[in-house]
């Protein structure tokens, strides 16, 4: 079983690469296994948020030695191909309309790199260490490259990407590519309190402002914009969600998606 799904609580889900032997690193079955999770997950109703992990020492080493030995003799056509599977499931993770919270444990190289680079919150363990390893390969970060340069930003990854050089979770702080580094001891507690953060807003809101940030993320400021803008706030203004929420603060009590008891 290349990831495990655990329910933890009733609306945060676990998913878990589950490889440990091979370091968490990618093989084809670990591509389709994560794709089909993160595109069904969404679909169950009492699933607020998801967090990404890893099983083992590693959070996940890249690509697997099996993969790295094939590609070697692939041609061009079979290349394109093999990377445009890698591409296709790391669009699904970046468009799962839940949040994400990425647990970091343990190391995170190449193309860990990229599925660490779709989470919405990233906390990472202190002492573990990053890197885009592909140059030092005569390759590059180029599928994972969309999701990279978006959480670490341009400046940082014109180095990365060039040096090859390993990063720890302090100095990827220091580049605003994770949002907390914690003491490994501290780690599962901080992010299972993040997400119960997460599971006690809005569900429809959580959704909508992902996906705000997402759609607004570099557009001009334009009157397109402005107007797109005027048109999200309305809706949900509107919106069932968004009625029950100002009316719940005003009477000073819990919304109905969150019983008196929960969270």
């Amino acid at each position: 079983m290349t990831i495990e799904i655990t329910r933890p609580s009733r609306h945060v889900a676990e998913v878990w690469l589950n490889r440990p032997e091979m370091r968490n690193a990618f093989n084809t079955d670990l591509i389709v296994a994560l794709k089909d999770a993160f595109t069904t997950l969404p679909d169950d109703p009492e699933v607020r948020v998801i967090i990404l992990g890893g099983r083992g020492k590693v959070f996940c080493a890249g690509a697997d030695l099996n993969m790295m030995k094939a590609m070697a003799g692939y041609d061009w056509e079979q290349n394109r191909a093999d990377a445009s599977v890698l591409a296709e499931m790391l669009h699904a993770l970046y468009s799962c309309p839940l949040p994400v919270i990425g647990r970091l444990h343990g190391d995170c190289y190449a193309g860990g790199m990229g599925l660490a680079s779709i989470c919405d919150v990233l906390i990472a363990a202190r002492g573990m260490q990053f890197c885009l390893s592909e140059a030092r390969l005569g390759l590059l970060p180029a599928t994972i490259s969309p999701y990279v340069i978006r959480a670490m930003g341009e400046q940082a990854a014109r180095r990365y990407f060039v040096t090859a050089e390993r990063f720890d979770a302090d100095a990827a702080a220091g580049i605003c590519f994770v949002h907390e580094v914690v003491e490994a001891d501290a780690l599962d507690a901080r992010v299972a309190e993040l997400a119960a953060t997460l599971a006690a807003n809005g569900p429809a809101a959580v959704r909508a402002c992902k996906k705000l940030v997402q759609d607004v993320a570099g557009r001009p400021l334009d009157a397109a914009l402005r107007s797109d803008t005027a048109h999200r706030i309305a809706d949900i203004r509107a919106s069932d969600e968004g009625r029950e929420g100002v009316r719940s603060f005003l009477e000073k009590r819990p919304p109905a998606w969150l019983p008196r008891g929960e969270g």
